[in-house]
This record gives structure tokens, C-alpha cells and sequence, in this order.
């Protein structure tokens, strides 16, 4: 079988070295403008470029995102924005607006694009518009099935790639284009600025009964009229890649280093067992499953690849937002003695059982044997965020590794 890219999101300079190590082939950021992601860290011009030269020294592609809905008063600012682009060289930019890809042709014409998901590319003609104007990868709307993929793949020129996204939050827009955000808040979800109103608990009111609400549904707890499961085709790999989808691409620039370290753990897995052999890969899913679970999130839906999804794809409110993993945080020294050093994100205890997540290793559990702080002093437990604490465990873990578990936990 054909190995398709591993593409994974990265929020920050840290998140992207996580994605790194975790077996990225490329990664996707985006700059402080620009980026259909405003709530993210994203990168100044100091960390893109930091993070373009660690990911080349490291045999990884990295994308930018510059694929907003661009408005007159935006166009100055992307003209200046692609010509410091220019001088830093990411191996393509994710555009969406043609207006915004004639500007990148225009001022960055050594830079390849590839045109976003959000350009709506649902029809082979379309995709051989785009192979027309020099555009050789297009990213596939949400609304295909693998059948229509297929279609599309045969219908292309042999040098055209299709990436699409494989897992992740989905939304109730066309192609991620939504109007819920500026209609209900003035914050255009395309401009970068959504406030995920899909996710949001919504009720009726008769107009006569003011302040009497009604389930919007039958079920017994109401629903998230808009909520989608999230996306997961950890099980279907072979099927995407003989429809032809060139580079698997997770959704996530707003997540957590957990989050983009299990999920690229268990794709990476997959797709190198695949390469042994449909039994290895089957062999395989135990191990995956127990990562994505780790990784947290809602429940699971293979979104339009087998067909239109009903009900099956809608998040009821006893489904949603468990968090599953939580994350202590990545080992920054390994002693001679056995212990590790990191800066702590939640709390745990001497005696806790916890999780090792590395990327070349499969997951371990561990106990913490013994824990001391800053100053050298032994403590039971870490309940301050952000203390530099040494530990001790009964398992070798090692610079570079997560340490993670299974439970409630604050984001990262």
C-alpha cells in the first residue's frame, strides 16, 4: 500500500516539537494573522521561524495556514505577511480565498499551496481548477465519502495529492464555513475569531410561555442541537488509503500536547504497521484505541466517509466533553538515579499509578515511588501547577516522554 503523509496540528513552538517527536511527517501552524485559529498561541515571525528550521533539521515539512475569508481591509496586511513568508520558506501555505492565492503567487511564488478545506472541494472539476493554476495538493471537503474520494482520485492527474482530515472535531458549517459565531457574538468564525456557538445547550421557548424552556429533542437530557461527535478513522485505515487520500491530516491547532502526542502516536502506529501487513495493523488496534481514548474528547463518528451520517453523528449532552487524559508533563531531565525532572501541569501523589507516553515505545504504567521539589525537598504530592518536581518511579522513563493518566484533570 501507498504511505500517506502524517499531518499534525501544532498550536506552539512547544506542541510542534511534541508533534515532532510523535511521528509527524509534516506539521500545520499558523501565524498571529490570518489563521482561522485567533484563540490559539500560534506563532510570531521569531517562533515560525524557529519552527520551520527544527522541523527541517528533523526531516519534517511544515505547512502554514493563511486561509481566511480575507475582507479589502485584510489584503496590506496579507501582501506584508507573504513576503516575510517568502524569506522563511515553509514548504506550502494552506490557502482557501483565491484573492488570498493570488497574493501568495504574487509575493511568495516559490512557496507551494495547497488549497484549505475551507474553499468548499467537493467535485473532481474543481480539484482540476485548482491542478490548473499550479496548485498540486488540495484538502478535501468533510462532506466526501471514501466512494466519491475514489472518484476524484481517479479523475486527477497522477501528481495531484488529496489530503483530508482524519480525525478530530468536526463542526455543523459547510466545509467549516459558519455564520452561528458573527450572528449570535460579532466574532466571524471566518476570520479566526469562533465561539463555537455548535457546542453550545439550546432549548425552546413558546412565545407565550416566556421563561418556560423545552428539550429540543425527545431525549431525556436535551441535546446540543448542532454537536457532532468527533471524528475517528483510527479503525479504517486501509480504506482511506485505497481511496487514494495522499496525507492524513488531524484536526487540533488548539489542543494540548497530550492530545496531539496520543493521536499522532496511535496514527504513526497504524500507518508504519500497515506497511507490515493488514494482520500487524489488526493486531494493533488495542494498543491505538487505548491512546485515543487517552487523548480525550467526545465521542466517535467516521463523519461522511461511509455516507451521510444521521443521528448516529449527533452528540447528546450525556456524551459530551469528558475529559479522559490528563497531563503531569514531559520529561525535561533523566538522572543516573532513576528519577526524571519536568515542570508540572496537574496534580498527583506519591503512590499514584501513572501513565509514560513515549514516542518509540509502547505505553507503560508506572508508580511514583518518591517526589521532591524545587528545593530538594520530599514531597507527597504536587498540587501547585507549574513546580519543577523530580520523581521517582518503579519504570524507566526517559527526556522527551510524557507523563500522563487517566481521569479529570485541567487543560494543559
Amino acid at each position: 500500500m501507498n504511505k500517506p503523509e502524517l499531518l499534525l496540528p501544532a498550536g506552539s513552538l512547544p506542541v510542534l516539537k511534541t508533534a515532532v517527536r510523535f511521528g509527524a511527517d509534516a506539521v500545520y501552524i499558523g501565524g498571529e494573522l490570518f489563521s482561522l485559529r485567533a484563540k490559539a498561541a500560534n506563532f510570531s515571525n521569531a517562533e515560525m521561524k524557529e519552527a520551520i528550521e527544527y522541523c527541517h533539521a528533523n526531516g519534517v515539512r511544515l505547512y502554514v495556514t493563511a486561509n481566511i475569508t480575507a475582507h479589502n481591509e485584510h489584503l496590506n496586511g496579507v501582501k506584508k505577511y507573504f513576503g516575510e513568508l517568502a524569506e522563511m520558506k515553509p514548504d506550502a501555505l494552506i490557502i482557501s480565498d483565491p484573492g488570498v492565492f493570488r497574493l501568495a503567487r504574487a509575493y511568495c511564488p516559490e512557496i507551494p499551496v495547497h488549497i484549505s478545506t475551507q474553499a468548499n472541494n467537493v467535485n473532481s472539476e474543481t480539484f482540476l481548477f485548482w491542478y490548473e493554476q499550479g496548485v498540486r495538493r488540495v484538502v478535501c471537503g468533510r462532506e466526501l465519502s471514501l466512494t466519491e474520494i475514489q472518484s476524484i482520485k481517479k479523475a486527477i492527474p497522477a501528481d495531484m495529492e488529496i489530503e483530508a482530515f482524519v480525525h478530530g472535531s468536526m463542526c455543523i458549517s459547510y466545509s467549516g464555513r459558519c455564520l452561528l459565531s458573527a450572528f449570535m457574538t460579532g466574532r466571524d468564525a471566518n476570520l479566526g475569531a469562533c465561539t463555537h456557538p455548535c457546542r453550545w445547550k439550546y432549548a425552546l421557548m413558546e412565545e407565550t410561555r416566556p421563561g418556560e424552556y423545552f428539550p429540543v429533542m425527545e431525549n431525556e437530557n436535551g441535546t446540543f442541537i448542532f454537536n457532532s461527535k468527533d471524528l475517528c478513522m483510527i479503525d479504517h485505515i486501509p480504506d482511506l488509503i485505497a481511496a487514494g487520500v495522499d496525507s492524513f491530516k488531524v484536526e487540533g491547532r488548539m489542543k494540548t500536547a497530550l492530545y496531539v502526542a496520543t493521536v499522532g502516536k496511535a496514527y504513526r502506529t497504524a500507518i508504519d504497521a500497515l506497511q507490515k501487513g493488514i494482520d500487524a495493523y489488526q493486531e494493533s488496534l488495542d494498543e491505538l484505541h487505548e491512546l485515543i481514548k487517552l487523548s480525550g474528547g467526545r465521542k466517535e463518528t467516521t463523519g461522511f466517509f461511509y455516507g451521510k451520517p444521521g443521528s448516529d453523528a449527533q452528540l447528546y449532552e450525556g456524551d459530551a466533553g469528558v475529559r479522559l487524559g490528563t497531563y503531569f508533563g514531559e520529561i525535561e531531565e533523566a538522572g543516573t538515579d532513576g528519577t526524571v525532572t519536568f515542570t508540572q501541569k496537574n496534580k498527583f501523589c506519591t503512590g499514584d499509578e501513572i501513565l509514560v507516553l513515549s514516542p518509540d515505545k509502547p505505553l507503560t504504567k508506572t508508580v511514583v515511588k518518591k517526589m521532591w521539589n524545587e528545593d530538594g525537598e520530599e514531597i507527597p504530592s504536587c498540587p501547585h501547577p507549574k513546580q519543577k518536581i523530580r520523581i521517582l518511579c518503579d519504570q524507566a522513563a526517559f527526556v522527551g516522554d510524557i507523563l500522563c493518566g487517566i481521569g479529570e484533570g485541567e487543560p494543559e
